[in-house]
Order: structure tokens, then sequence, then C-alpha cells
């Protein structure tokens, strides 16, 4: 359980400011070896003629219409889309669907993402099944609305991003491989008991901007976690 003390503690300590992207591939460049490094990670010679059998699977032809796609990456952003774009690369690893007019998140709107295959650190040119995009990019809509199981496909998911949107409550069933979560300028006034429970890999909570009281956050809320980064300034504590 996390005393009252210690949330005021950490507002007084994360002064800093919210997250901002600067520019697309800002979500792209801070991923290390785990989106850069693949063919090094394999052990593979890259140097020389690529092995067709040592070569990745893609799915380059399928793009949703408007969509910018590139290495695995779906850029989708500033489209006025109303909802999330069908036709999408089932190897994609980043999915940009920022400064949209998204309204809700539906069941299935992330269906078919759970065929991502990539090379691992641990075995060499041969081909491992993982599932589910990396990165959820989710920025600026008007998301007020999250179905339970819209974020079931998304298995291997580590950092999701819905900022700036007008959610009152956090997701229900986040990934449990989800690392960093982004969740900044929404409307949300409680933190229950149990909504962070399994996300063991997470360590970067970005919650500031919300409408939140002490009385918002439940006791045990955030049991389980190890968090290196937790920002809730510019709430309403006491």
């Amino acid at each position: 359980m996390w005393p009252l003390w210690r949330l005021v503690s950490l507002l007084a300590l994360s002064q800093a400011l919210p997250f901002e992207q600067r520019g697309f591939w800002d979500f792209t460049l801070d991923d290390g070896p785990f989106m850069m490094n693949d063919e090094e990670a394999s052990g593979a010679d890259t140097s020389g003629v690529l092995d067709p059998d040592s070569v990745t699977p893609t799915y380059s032809a399928m793009c949703p219409f408007g969509c910018h796609c590139h290495l695995r990456v779906v850029q989708c952003s500033d489209l006025g889309l109303k909802s999330v774009p069908k036709e999408i690369s089932p190897d994609t690893t980043l999915l940009d669907l920022q400064n949209n007019d998204i309204s809700e998140l539906r069941k299935d709107d992330f269906k078919g993402l759970q065929h991502l295959y990539v090379r691992s650190w641990e075995e060499p040119a041969g081909l491992q099944q993982r599932a589910g995009v990396r990165a959820l990019v989710l920025v600026n809509n008007k998301i007020s609305k999250i179905h339970e199981k819209a974020f079931s496909p998304l298995r291997k998911l580590q950092k999701l991003y819905i900022s700036k949107n007008h959610l009152v409550e956090i997701p229900p069933n986040l990934p449990s491989s989800l690392v960093e979560l982004r969740i900044h300028d929404n409307r949300i006034r409680k933190v229950p008991k149990g909504v962070f429970s399994g996300l063991r890999n997470m360590n970067c909570i970005e919650m500031g901007g919300n409408p939140l009281e002490n009385s918002g956050f439940e006791p045990g809320a955030f049991d389980g976690l190890k968090l290196n980064y937790l920002r809730i300034s510019e709430a309403k504590l006491t």
C-alpha cells in the first residue's frame, strides 16, 4: 500500500514537464536494441547477401488508406479518423494514431495484430513468433470509451500513449507486458485498487493533469508495482 505521504513526496519530486512528442520518430529512437537491432541481436551477418530463409516475413502491401507504412511502422496521425483503421499489417511494431477524432476503442479494433515475427536475442537467424504491437500511440483523440478486451490481442505491447483524451478511468485489463503508460491530461478522478494488478514490468506512469484528489487513490492502488517514474503533478492533492 502506498501511503498518502509517499504520493505527496512523489508529487513534489516530479516537476518535470509532461511528455511531449516533438516528432513522429521520437517514439522509435528511444527503444534501443529492442526495436533498432533485430539483425544485430540475431547474430546474423548483415554485411553480405541476405539468406532468404533468415528474412523475417513482412506484409508491406498492407497499409490503411491515407497512412504511411515503413519498416513495421504504421503512421496514421492527423487524418481525422473516427475509428481505428483496418488492414493494419500483422508485423507492425509501432502504430501511430495520434491527432485524430477516435472516440472509442472496440473489442476487435486491434484483432489480427498478434502475429508479429521477429528474431530474438537468443535465437540465431531462425524465426520466432512474438505477439503484439510494441508501441501504440493514441495521443490527442476523443477517446472516452474502451472495451474491456480492446487490448487483449496486444500481448507484447510495451508502450501505451493515450494522453489528451476524454478518459474518466484507467483502461481495464492492460497488457501484462506494459512498461510505460502515458495517460496524462484526461478526466480521471479515481485510481482503484487492482487497476495495475499483474503489471510487473511497469516502470513508468505519467498521469499528471487529471482531476485527481486524495480520496481518488484507493488503498493499495499501486501495490505490486516497481516504478522508476510516477508523475501525478497538476492534480488536486493536499
